[in-house]
């Protein structure tokens, strides 16, 4: 190639620079006069993949899109060139209360002790019955039993984090909780140690506290001696141990609510299984009869077992005394004594 055609090159490459260099980053032109002249509005200029070309109606070419309605409409005349557009971006489903919403891994959860930052090896799958429904044979279940332990010695280094561990899987394992409620009843336990509450008391003991105020905060009534049973406080020392525990907790954390008699119908009615016109009928009788002041100083389990017994003896399937105590938790005579109570409130209306 000669030199003359090298820098004919050279000069028609330095010619189409300088003309380049005129045009602004923000698409402002520079014209002969100096002068300088605005392009198209970016927003208005702005094609979508749905749309291509110019408006059937007035020919412009400038188009907006409406992301909420999924719309395509022309800026000049607003013909609607393209609806239903399939959006390309991610599914923004958030499945925590935080502001971040992408799909990347599962959500973050107070049940675990770092908060779900990790995977886990579940106890309910190393049981026997699980073993059974994943096929592992005994030598595999001992394998992946040991495999845990590390698994969670691996993750708590510290006492502390180690503490937490135990109590979120208590929390899990024994507290028969709905997920959401698990989750409270984790929330309370964690402001529990930020308080110095679990400090000299026994993990379980707060851990079932904390089981107990979560339920009762959502309207699901536990009776304390059920919560004490399923983490293994049974005898009377443990259960009033449980008991200080409760009110140390609610005090502290200002959790008040008071559990009504009203709230154990439907637990009661369900483990009795009765019709349902009986629970109903427990309804009016206990709207007929709340405001008296007899009530005072009685047990919520107890009021609410008398008045299922006594709309279930009017029933086609009326329980036994002894069937009622066993489900409310009171004795006999408590029960006799109750019921007395109520027929003359009844009577007097």
């Amino acid at each position: 190639m000669s030199m003359p055609t090298i820098q004919l090159e050279v000069d028609m490459m330095e010619r189409s620079a300088s003309g380049k260099s005129k045009v602004s980053k923000r698409g402002r032109k520079r014209g002969r006069d100096g002068t300088l002249t605005t392009g198209p509005r970016p927003s208005r200029a702005r094609r979508v993949e749905a749309v291509e070309g110019s408006c059937e109606v007035c020919g412009s070419i400038s188009w907006d899109s409406d992301n909420i309605r999924g719309e395509t409409v022309c800026s000049e005349c607003g013909y609607v060139a393209s609806e239903n557009m399939i959006d390309p971006g991610a599914e923004w489903v958030n499945h925590s209360n935080g502001d971040d919403r992408s799909r990347v891994g599962s959500p973050t959860t107070l049940t675990l002790s770092d908060k779900g930052l990790s995977t886990e090896i579940r106890r309910s799958d190393l049981t026997s019955g699980g073993a059974r429904k994943h096929g592992l044979s005994g030598k595999a279940l001992r394998d992946w039993r040991r495999r845990q332990r590390i698994d969670q010695r691996s993750k708590t280094r510290d006492s502390r984090s180690r503490n937490l561990s135990v109590a979120m899987q208590f929390i899990r394992d024994r507290g028969d909780l709905p997920p959401q409620i698990e989750q409270e009843a984790a929330s309370l336990y964690r402001h529990s140690v930020e308080r110095g509450l679990v400090t000299g008391r026994s993990i379980r003991g707060v851990t079932a506290a904390c089981v107990y105020i979560a339920a009762r905060e959502a309207k699901i009534p536990r009776k304390i001696e059920d919560i004490g049973e399923a983490f293994d406080m049974i005898s009377e020392v443990e259960v009033k141990e449980l008991k200080r525990t409760i009110r140390l907790v609610a005090r502290n954390l200002g959790t008040h609510h008071i559990t009504g008699p009203e709230e154990y119908f439907e637990k009661f009615h369900s483990d009795l299984g009765l019709p349902p016109t009986v629970l109903g009928k427990a309804r009016d009788i206990w709207d007929q009869v709340k405001d008296d002041l007899s009530w005072q100083g009685k047990k919520p389990s107890g009021i609410a077992g008398v008045v299922i017994y006594y709309a279930s003896q009017n029933s086609t399937s009326p329980r036994t005394q002894s069937e009622v105590c066993s489900v409310s938790g009171i004795s006999e005579v408590t029960l006799r004594g109750l019921l007395k109570i109520l027929n003359r409130m009844i009577q007097t209306d």
